[in-house]
């Protein structure tokens, strides 16, 4: 656990304000490796960067803010190791590219459990300038991946864009699936389904490279 000096407590100047923010995401990444973010309170997340929630909540307007901070910082560093491991590898076609995709994703756990309860959790309790300010990020986010796609496969803006809007509600719909409670997973395995991470990699894999062919054959059709 975190233990915070008095004068981190009594920190007013700007870079002090920044590492109490820096603290506290800390923290909200440390309590995301050991639960599911609907389990973390913001009582807990302020004892444990100690300080009160009223000051807590001077640096980020909410818990579900504090969560889109993590969410976007997750976001930019996957999409630095996706951009990475598709340059090496080079040339693919449709369906390759749509599966690095899924398993490069499959493994931020993170990040897919944050897409997961954006929309229906995390954007639910947050001032406008929290959203603003997010959503502007976001579209900054998915225009990135729609343009490292590009560079794989033959699209235009507009419909990479859609492919890279695909892929997060993709990810949003399957991640829960993949992930059930006890008891649906233990009758998920007597009906002999395939494990959470292979169903995930499998149907967004699937479902990616129906985006990626569906677009192409439509721009085709458009020029013809």
């Amino acid at each position: 656990m975190r233990r915070v000096s008095p004068d981190f407590q009594r920190a007013r100047r700007p870079e002090q304000v920044e590492a109490r923010r820096t603290a506290i995401l800390g923290v909200a990444r440390e309590l995301l490796a050991e639960r599911p973010v609907s389990r973390i309170s913001l009582r807990e997340l302020s004892d444990r960067v100690g300080l009160a929630k009223s000051n807590v909540l001077r640096y980020f307007d909410s818990r579900e803010a504090i969560f889109l901070e993590v969410l976007d910082s997750v976001w930019v560093a996957w999409l630095d190791e996706l951009e990475a491991e598709l340059d090496a590898l080079g040339d693919l076609d449709h369906e390759r590219v749509a599966a690095v995709i899924a398993t490069s994703i499959s493994r931020q756990r993170l990040l897919c459990e944050l897409i997961s309860t954006m929309a229906a959790v995390l954007e639910r309790n947050i001032s406008v300038e929290t959203a603003r300010t997010f959503k502007t990020r976001a579209a900054e986010r998915t225009e990135r991946l729609a343009e490292v796609v590009r560079a794989q496969v033959p699209l235009g803006a507009e419909a990479a864009g859609h492919f890279a809007k695909a892929v997060f509600i993709l990810v949003a719909g399957l991640w829960p699936y993949a992930n059930p409670g006890e008891a649906v997973a233990t009758v998920l395995a007597e009906r002999g389904a395939p494990a959470g991470r292979e169903m995930f990699v499998d149907g967004l894999t699937e479902g990616l490279a129906n985006q990626l062919v569906g677009l192409a054959v439509r721009a085709g059709q458009s020029l013809g």
